[in-house]
């Protein structure tokens, strides 16, 4: 209720939504809504909202305040894991062609309009699993291909040393 989602080490992980950008978030439930972006749980959700519903759910979510991120210590990462996260999200690694993180989604990953969710202090199974749908090509509405073209440029160690590095940093600049 709080939007803060939920991560389950074992299992499926639920976004933070509070404090994303309004547009975003109904940019992605319009998604949902006509099937381009697949998730059972939230295509049934999608369904059953109108367009005014969509614009005010979106706006009730973006106007929550951020959750913070789980601590790197509180996950267990090792401290090669986040270094390897940390360069690929601030930095990239042009031997492999992945840009930054930040390029797109912002300074500090905080988001970049509609189009670029903030996805620092993100939970770390949502942040691996969308980025293995994406390099799979199960999700497949972002624009021009950007995230699947990076995505599958990652091995399956960066993708989860984005992930640990990304869902341990402040989810606002406040923090």
């Amino acid at each position: 209720m709080d939007g803060s989602g939920q991560n389950n080490p074992n299992g499926e992980s639920w976004p933070r939504l509070a404090g994303l950008d309004a547009g975003y978030i109904a940019r992605q439930l319009q998604a949902y809504k006509a099937g381009t972006r697949q998730n059972p749980s939230m295509q049934a959700f999608a369904q059953m909202l109108d367009d005014q519903q969509i614009a005010d759910v979106s706006a009730w979510f973006a106007s929550l305040p951020a959750t913070a991120g789980q601590s790197a210590a509180a996950q267990g990462h090792s401290e090669e894991l986040l270094k390897r996260g940390e360069q690929l999200a601030t930095e990239g690694d042009w031997s492999k062609y992945i840009v930054p993180c930040s390029s797109c989604h912002g300074p500090d990953n905080l988001g970049a309009g509609t189009v670029f969710p903030a996805i620092a202090g993100q939970h770390f199974g949502y942040i691996r699993d969308q980025l293995l749908a994406w390099q799979q090509g199960s999700r497949k509405n972002d624009p021009q291909r950007l995230m699947a073209t990076i995505a599958e440029r990652m091995s399956s160690d960066d993708i989860n040393a984005v992930a640990a590095w990304l869902s341990s940093q402040p989810a606002t600049a406040e923090q």
